[in-house]
């Protein structure tokens, strides 16, 4: 695909799907949980993180197809696997991006003094705007992450060099001041700033070269999402002391600055919303397309290939204009939401490296790397608990519409074909 995704562009898709505005608060909290010693949480998930990417990094580059992990999963598992994570992911897709777009909305209302209807407004604007570079093409979207992706970065890296020469050594002492159980709990809560991998797949089929450029992208992706959250995590700490503020990124950026620099941590925390909630859209918006195709979903949400999916994107941004119209009515708040869509990459996680050690050849680097991905991810989906409900229920959904289609199917057989002929060999083999 000559007109495809570059190196770069799918490093900064990558990057898009990592990087949310969890590295603006998520070091401070972690730091509040585990002392210094939180660090060594943020190494360990870095380090963990390596062979779940090159997991679906593999995937992507022997699999490239639109419906990512639904994809794997129909390849390993069946049709009925395929089309309940695919509803499950699917589903979560357009009601998790108002959370994500609310802490934007939160910062922005904060930074002007607007209020409610300020962040009501800046969601819906993210919203829109996420659709609008998608409704085009994927090179349109895929060039703007390439923006988005290098002034986050750049942001980032000013921040931390700029706060390095007040770091003091003090800071790092007691080292673990909560005990070294503390570190469990810094990484639980670190999980969801290493969230994104389980997207890349539906974009995979849009690279000009899968087998070549994924695993380039990610790697760059990793490398550079590793060096970033160190770098923040060890200045907020360093430079802040065992308890910094609830926003550490902008008294780095004040240390160096002054307040007039205080304003930036907005401009970051909504380019890194737009960032995420960009490539979600991008690669859900193919996943539609792809479970349409093989009869997951209504075929009307189908689209010829090498085409722009807007029906499913036409979908996908409708119900969560929709979810922000309901949670703004009713006030309702978004933890419930947002961990519902950490139960769901769990979920998606443990089906991806499932079926990574059926699909990717047997012993291999990428195979070991899918194995252990998946005991950590089923560590992970046990701590889920209760939030797996949400992902449950849409993957019921998409059995009970897998059962139905097929019972149609079998009934229009059963009038089209003679009396005395045999059963077609696709039911015959269902039924077994």
């Amino acid at each position: 695909m000559q007109n495809g995704l570059s190196v770069p562009q799918g490093a900064a898709l990558t990057l898009g799907a990592m990087l949310g505005t969890g590295v603006i608060s998520l070091p401070a909290l972690a730091a509040g949980v585990a002392g210094p010693a939180s660090l060594v949480a943020w190494a360990a998930l870095v380090l963990l993180s390596i062979p779940l990417a090159t997991t679906f990094a593999a995937l992507g580059a022997r699999h490239p197809d639109g419906g990512g992990v639904a994809t794997y999963a129909r390849l390993a598992f069946g049709e009925r696997a395929s089309t309940m994570v695919g509803w499950a992911f699917y589903a979560t897709i357009p009601v998790g991006a108002p959370a994500a777009a609310g802490f934007a909305g939160a910062y922005v209302a904060d930074a002007t003094g607007g209020g409610t209807g300020t962040a009501l407004a800046t969601t819906v604007a993210i919203i829109a705007v996420c659709a609008v570079m998608n409704w085009f093409d994927l090179r349109v979207s895929g060039t703007a992450q390439l923006v988005i992706a290098g002034v986050v970065a750049l942001l980032l890296t000013v921040a931390v060099v700029v706060a390095l020469p007040h770091a003091q050594v003090g800071s790092l002492t007691p080292f673990a001041p909560h005990g070294w159980g503390a570190v469990g709990s810094a990484a639980a809560l670190l999980v969801w700033a290493f969230a994104g991998w389980e997207i890349l797949g539906s974009l995979s089929a849009e690279y000009r070269n899968p087998a070549r450029d994924i695993p380039r992208a990610t790697a760059i992706a990793v490398a550079v999402v590793g060096v970033l959250y160190l770098g923040v995590a060890f200045a907020t700490v360093a430079v802040l002391g065992p308890t910094p503020g609830p926003a550490p990124l902008s008294d780095l950026l004040v240390l160096g600055f002054g307040e007039q620099a205080r304003p930036v941590t907005t401009v970051v925390a909504v380019l890194l919303t737009v960032g995420a909630i960009n490539v979600y859209f991008a690669g859900g918006s193919r996943m539609g397309a792809a479970l349409a195709r093989d009869g997951a979903l209504p075929a009307w949400l189908a689209t010829r290939p090498g085409r722009t999916p807007r029906r499913s994107l036409a979908l996908i941004t409708a119900v969560a204009l929709g979810t922000t119209a309901v949670l703004a009515a009713l006030h309702l708040s978004t933890d419930a939401i947002l961990l519902m869509a950490t139960a769901t990459f769990s979920l998606l996680y443990v089906v991806g490296t499932a079926a990574a050690l059926r699909l990717l050849p047997r012993w291999g680097a990428a195979w070991w790397c899918a194995a252990f991905s998946l005991v950590a991810a089923l560590g992970l989906l046990v701590m889920t608990g209760a939030h797996m409900t949400g992902p449950v229920v849409a993957a019921l959904g998409g059995l009970a519409w897998a059962t139905w289609r097929r019972r149609r199917a079998r009934a229009a057989a059963a009038v089209t074909a003679p009396a005395d002929a045999p059963a077609p060999e696709f039911l015959a083999g269902s039924s077994s």
